[in-house]
Order: C-alpha cells, then structure tokens, then sequence
C-alpha cells in the first residue's frame, strides 16, 4: 500500500522538514558535508527523507553545484577477456584526463534503478554503459539530471547520448570471406542465446555475405552466454546436429574457445583440416597455441578512445548535438583457417 505520508509530487526539502519538524535550513545542513547539526536534528532529518523518497531530490540538489570528476563505467560480462581490456583501457583514459572512474557491475535482470542511484548519489560528472544493460532507462534518468551518457556498442538512442560502436557489418562479412576463401562451401554459425545488439549485427552481415559469396548456411548452433561454456554447449549442439558443415563463425573469441574444445575433444574434429573455425574480438587466447584462431580484430584502443572522447565532449559542450562514431575492424588470419594455404603446400 502506498505511504499517505508521501506526496505524489517530486518530494522537495520542505517536505522533509515539515515531517521531521525542522526549519528546511536544518534539512539542508543535513546533506551538506562537513555542516554542523545536532545528531537528533540529523536523525530526524534522514528518517524523513527516507520515508519520503527524498534522496533523488537530494541528488537533483548535488547536480547543480560543482562536478566531482567521478565517471560511472557500467559493466557486464567482466570474465570475458574483451570486456575486461576494454574496461581497462577506458579507466585509464579517464584517469589521464583527471577523471576518476568507477565500476558499477551488472547482469542481466540486475535492478537499473540501483545502478542509477548510484551513479547519481556519486554526482558523477558522466556514464559510460559497455553492458547488456537496457540503456532505455539509464539513459532517460541520466538525461533528466542533466548527466553526460555514452553508450559502447549499443543500439544508437534519441536525445542527448553518444554512441560509440564497431563495425559489426564489416566483421560479419570478414568472417564470411575468410571462410569462403579458406575452400568452405557449408558454414554454420556458433553464437548464444542471451540477445546482444552487436552479436546479432554480427551475424546478419555474415548470413548475407554467405549468400552473396554463394556459400550454404547450415544453422546457428547456440550456448547460453557468450563464454567459454556457451561454446562449449554450442558446440555441443553443433556435433548433435550433424551439421556436416566444413567452417563455423563464432560470434566472439571467448565463445570459440570453448567452441574449437569442445568439437575437438568430443568428436576428434581436426582443425583447420576438417574444419575451418573464425572467432572476432581478438583476445590474447585467440593467439596462443592451442587456438591458433582466425579472427576479426576489434581494437579496444580505438573504442575506448572514441567513447573517452565522446564523454568528456558531452561533459564540456552538452549543448551540442551528440556525434556517433564507428570503429573500423580487421581480419587477423591465423592457423583456424589455413585449409587453403595446407592445400597449396601440399602440392609442392
């Protein structure tokens, strides 16, 4: 039941004081560090506020004076090797331009509302979501406090957010012709059934290429996430499948990981001998010895470049129209996709 108490109006501090039968100055002193107030007064004071809901009207009041520098960097997924650089390159262009970011974990089903109090109780003076977070509301909230936003490969949005992305037209039609010209002629996709913008991106530009270079798609083969367990249920589905397909695109390295194990171990599958494999992402994993993986690469350097840039240009000109940027992407070829290159060898 709601609380009568609570007014259906924004709470504002003279609410506060009426309820806790204070002058709305002591409400004021209260919330202001370092400002002298009787510990009864206080008390008074933050029960009602509580009781009220007057937090937010407390941080709408902190957004108004002086930027503490602080940046949220609202995250997901920080077990994959991508995520985790890609954060760390962002912390540490903040941190030379005299920022002082901070990790506002999440996952999906994790309540937003938290993460943006959060945000907002730090007064931070921007955010930058990198997560499969839904940014609608992130976003709306952020905006009505007059907050920087910067969004890391996500669905482009109305209003006052940039948007920083990568190229994930061109990696899906790099992974296509890298198998085309590897000699595949039936591909099959391994990716996960959790939604993600980019990945679905991904994958459209690669089935459309597929069909451009006249190559046969057998199926997307899925794990639950895009980790190493989700391609190893991939590939799992993959072997049950009997896709007889003679290369894969993985939707990302960290999934293909557990792809190339999983196919290898389970069912003797040689690669790149009876199959092709591409991840994309990159990862240091995706050069080391036992993967040896064709991939396309996506420079965490230049993305978090563009999304430091983007910030701090909405940071110091919010009146300006926010630009989009996109990152270019390449293809790294490695020993995943030399079928090609063992057939050239083989005849000399």
């Amino acid at each position: 039941m709601d609380d009568p108490d609570k007014p259906a109006r924004p709470v504002t501090s003279i609410d506060v004081a009426k309820l806790a039968g204070v002058s709305r100055s002591a409400v004021s002193r209260t919330f202001t560090a370092g400002a002298s107030v009787a510990p009864e007064t206080r008390e008074r004071v933050v029960a009602a506020a509580k009781q009220l809901g007057y937090r937010v009207n407390m941080l709408a009041r902190g957004l108004s004076q002086k930027r503490t520098h602080l940046v949220g960097l609202v995250v997901s997924d920080m077990d994959n090797p991508f995520r985790a650089e890609l954060v760390d390159r962002l912390a540490r262009g903040l941190v030379a331009l005299g920022y002082r970011p901070f990790m506002l974990p999440t996952d999906p089903g994790t309540d937003v509302s938290r993460l943006i109090d959060m945000m907002l109780h730090y007064n931070v003076s921007g955010a930058i979501v990198t997560s499969d977070t839904p940014p609608v509301e992130i976003a709306e909230e952020c905006a009505a406090y007059g907050v920087p936003l910067v969004l890391v490969n996500k669905p482009a949005m109305d209003g006052a957010v940039a948007n920083v992305t990568l190229d994930s037209g061109k990696a899906g039609r790099l992974a296509a012709d890298a198998l085309k010209r590897a000699g595949c002629r039936r591909v099959a996709i391994a990716s996960q059934r959790r939604p993600s913008h980019t990945i679905g991106e991904r994958k459209m530009a690669f089935i459309g290429a597929c069909s451009d270079l006249g190559l046969d798609c057998a199926g997307d083969f899925q794990g639950a996430v895009q980790n190493y367990a989700g391609g190893l249920e991939a590939s799992k589905a993959f072997l049950a499948a009997v896709a007889q397909a003679d290369g894969v695109f993985c939707a990302n390295d960290y999934l293909a990981l557990g792809f190339l194990d999983g196919v290898r171990h389970e069912a003797g599958i040689e690669v790149p001998k009876d199959l092709c494999v591409v991840g994309c992402d990159d990862i240091a994993e995706a050069a080391w010895l036992s993967y040896d993986l064709t991939t396309v690469r996506q420079d965490t350097s230049l993305l978090a470049e563009a999304a430091v840039s983007a910030l701090v240009t909405r940071i110091e000109t919010p009146e300006e129209t926010p630009q989009s940027a996109m990152i270019d992407v390449t293809l790294v070829e490695r020993g995943s996709t030399a079928r090609g290159r063992m057939a050239e060898a083989a005849k000399h």
